[in-house]
């Protein structure tokens, strides 16, 4: 088979009109494809949130609501700690990353890493999650109170490691 590597007219064996293609890469379920193959395929564009406000905006709003109140709980727990956007969903930092939370279709997504999943494994029994990640129904009430807790353990956990390695560096050692 002949194939050129830029621009191509194909003539359709139906008899359609001769069309020019852009062949821009090669799908290894479907062969080439096209830019105006690739232009109907592609989905919506999304773009990282700029803040944890331009997040929260993008949500139907009793999502937003659900989503405020978490922000300010762990906002509470965790005086001090910044804000962020990392992997596009809100995260909290201080002195290392304490929780991550997103938004889904039926869900809120929590991330407070293993140890925050672990230390209460049993008050997390009743929702569905991984190794370090819980999820809350949209449909049922969410435990602001043991998130409040979580947070709160994260902060000492980062605080105590953050201690321990700078006790670690040798003196005479400039770090920042």
């Amino acid at each position: 088979m002949h194939r050129k590597t830029r621009k191509q007219s194909l003539t359709s064996w139906n008899s359609l009109p001769a069309i020019s293609f852009e062949w821009i890469g090669i799908n290894p379920v479907f062969g080439l494809y096209c830019a105006s193959q690739a232009m109907k395929n592609m989905r919506t564009i999304r773009t990282t949130p700029r803040s944890i406000d331009d997040y929260i905006s993008r949500f139907p709003g009793n999502v937003q609501s659900i989503l405020k109140k978490l922000r300010a709980t762990i906002r509470k727990a965790a005086r001090g700690a910044e804000e962020k956007i990392s992997y596009q969903i809100p995260a909290f930092v201080l002195e290392g990353f304490l929780v991550y939370f997103a938004a889904f279709k039926n869900h809120i997504g929590f991330y407070p890493r293993t140890t925050g999943i672990a230390r209460f494994q049993k008050e997390l029994a009743p929702y569905e999650g991984a190794k370090g990640s819980v999820q809350f129904p949209l449909d049922q009430p969410i435990p602001y109170g043991l998130i409040s807790r979580i947070v709160k353990f994260r902060v000492k956990e980062n605080l105590e490691q953050a201690e321990t390695k700078r006790k670690r560096r040798r003196p005479g050692t400039k770090r920042p």
